[in-house]
Formats: structure tokens, C-alpha cells, sequence
């Protein structure tokens, strides 16, 4: 997966979460990330997600990408082990977890655009 801007491409390896049992575990319970992962979140249709942190020991990046493949927000620093949810106002049919602080190291913000490489985005699953 690639996010671009400006002609500057920054790429992550992601694991996918197509199903509500892969959306609903996410990445509890892991105690570290390389800078160069994330995961991938895949919903059937665009429409407002939110997100916890509970088990969730490492601060995360959420940034929401609409149908079109655009980042429509970004939740940056998403402090781990809360309940309490985090999401933007514009409806996403993907979020994309990264390690808390890439975005804005990478200057990642709304309107940059996304390209999936091998990832099936039309197989979420209800």
C-alpha cells in the first residue's frame, strides 16, 4: 500500500482486516510495530468508522481513506489502552493504522491519496 503526495510516495506492508472477527481484534495486544507496517481495515461501504484502544499498548495513526482512495482524516497519537472512540465526521471505507507519529513525519494529510497493491478492497465482509 502507497500513500502519495505531492509526487512522494511513502509505502507500507499491511496486514488486512476484512472481517468483523479481524476488524473487531486489529492490533491488540501487540507490544511493537515496524515503522513500515500498519493495517489495513476494509469495510463493504463508505460510512462513519470509530475505533478504540482497548488492549491496545502502542500509540497509533488512524487515518481514514474514503471509496475514492483518499485520506478523508487522520487521527494522530491515539492513546493506547482507552475506550474511548476515535473516528473523523467524513465517512471511510478504509482506515489505516500506523504506528503513532508517522503521519505527520511523513506529512501525511487529508486529501493525499492511496494505492492498494495486492489487496483485495472489494471483499470486506459484513
Amino acid at each position: 500500500m502507497l500513500l502519495t503526495r505531492d509526487g512522494k510516495e511513502v509505502p507500507f506492508k499491511v496486514e488486512i482486516a476484512d472481517t468483523p472477527e479481524k476488524r473487531e481484534i486489529g492490533l491488540m495486544y501487540r507490544k511493537d510495530l515496524a515503522a513500515d507496517r500498519g493495517m489495513i481495515f476494509i469495510f463493504a461501504r463508505e460510512s462513519p468508522q470509530s475505533f478504540w484502544m482497548k488492549n491496545t499498548p502502542i500509540p497509533l495513526d488512524m487515518l481514514f481513506i474514503s471509496a475514492d482512495k483518499k485520506v478523508v482524516g487522520i487521527v494522530e497519537q491515539a492513546a493506547p489502552f482507552t475506550l474511548d472512540p476515535r473516528g473523523v465526521a467524513t465517512p471511510s471505507q478504509f482506515v489505516l493504522e500506523i504506528n503513532g507519529g508517522l503521519s505527520k513525519r511523513y506529512q501525511i494529510r487529508a486529501g493525499d491519496s492511496v494505492r492498494f497493491e495486492s489487496i483485495p478492497t472489494q471483499s470486506a465482509r459484513e
